[in-house]
């Protein structure tokens, strides 16, 4: 029987939590952009804070600290608890 996966999207992600990043997704162009700024499988992500309605997510990952569109947050898969 296949391993169900926990993972959901860095957007529901809540201030203050932090995860490990399972897998990215989307355009090629978006994946090398993540990448490029350090997400990658395995990797921890930090979320600092949410800005007010629909603006950027504040996240930190490994010592990068950066602002993420939340679009963009949403084709970043987490596993939420300690890596």
């Amino acid at each position: 029987m296949p391993q169900q996966s926990h993972a959901s999207p860095l957007s529901e992600l809540r201030a203050g939590e932090s995860a490990v990043i399972e897998s990215l997704r989307g355009d090629l162009g978006l994946i090398r952009r993540l990448k490029a700024l350090g997400f990658g499988r395995g990797q921890r992500i930090h979320l600092l804070r949410r800005a007010w309605l629909a603006g950027p997510l504040h996240v930190r990952v490994g010592m990068t600290e950066l602002m993420l569109r939340r679009v963009d947050a949403t084709h970043i898969r987490i596993t939420p608890g300690v890596a």
